[in-house]
């Protein structure tokens, strides 16, 4: 199945867009966390959201799902790991379906932070951001996952159906619930190494030996989710509608770019919808 537009990102941008997308009667495809944003849902209050003064995120989060659900929108709770463009439409590698659109909006948010040393050299040889799509790659061999949160441990499990050894690098608080093939490391990750192909990781303890590297946040770099798109640092380069250096792909809110701001991300949601419902029209009369 080809949807009109796909949304990836359940944050204040991704739920607008998916509203105003909707709206226009589009057949959308709206991925991301069906919990929405923990940005959101942990900020003590908010004082600058028209309509909503002084606001819990707990109790904003709570409204822009409540809303989402009352026009008939459903969140698939999926990550997606990358996008590439096919022309006329889009394939979007998620982790364990492939889906197609013939538009895409970003909405990721933004990840902080620099990649490990070795993390691009080794990409595709021994790096990962997905370990269900690339796991029976690793048969027989050993693996380390560095999970950014809780939802990464399922993928640390389903390694053990393959790899010989699976260590899991937890880099958040609190206890961590994977089952027994799998080796719980509290260690501080800090560099990839290899020759041709990846051989160890370097932690702040020591050295592990590794035929692959599994890393796995909740958001993945721009550059490394869309190849070829145009970027500036860890954001994506927008046109005032949204657009990005793809044609039929946009961005909204935090991955766009400064201000960190949720009002500023639901109006660049709009925008984007607005934008795509557009460039789909003109797809038609083409």
């Amino acid at each position: 199945m080809r949807y009109d537009i796909a949304i990836i990102g359940t944050g204040p941008a991704g739920l607008e867009a998916a509203l105003t997308a909707k709206i226009r009667n589009k057949n959308i495809l709206l991925l991301g966390s069906a919990k929405s944003s923990t940005k959101v849902e942990k900020a003590h209050a908010v004082n600058n959201y028209l309509g909503l003064p002084g606001i819990a995120g707990a109790d904003m989060q709570k409204k822009f799902l409540e809303h989402v659900s009352s026009l008939g929108i459903e969140i698939t709770d999926d990550t997606v790991s990358a996008v590439y463009a096919m022309g006329d439409y889009f394939v979007l590698q998620g982790v364990s379906e492939m889906y197609e659109a013939s538009t895409v909006i970003l909405a990721t948010g933004v990840v902080l932070g620099k990649p490990y040393p070795g993390e691009e050299e080794y990409l595709g040889k021994g790096v990962s951001y997905c370990a269900t799509c690339d796991g029976a790659f690793y048969k027989g061999k050993k693996t380390v996952v560095i999970g950014g949160s809780e939802k990464q441990e399922e993928e640390a499990d389903f390694l053990t159906e393959y790899a010989s050894e699976v260590l899991y690098f937890p880099l958040y608080q609190g206890e961590v619930h994977v089952n027994d093939k799998v080796t719980v490391v509290h260690e501080r990750p800090l560099e990839i190494k290899g020759e041709a192909k990846v051989t160890g990781l370097v932690t702040d303890k020591g050295l592990h030996e590794t035929d692959g590297v599994f890393i796995l946040r909740d958001a993945v770099a721009p550059g490394q989710l869309v190849p070829g798109i145009e970027t500036d640092g860890p954001h994506v380069k927008v046109n005032l509608d949204m657009s990005t250096s793809i044609p039929g792909m946009y961005a909204a809110g935090d991955i766009a770019g400064l201000p960190y701001q949720y009002i500023k991300s639901a109006g660049q949601g709009n925008v984007a919808a607005l934008s795509a419902v557009s460039y789909l029209a003109g797809m038609e009369k083409k």
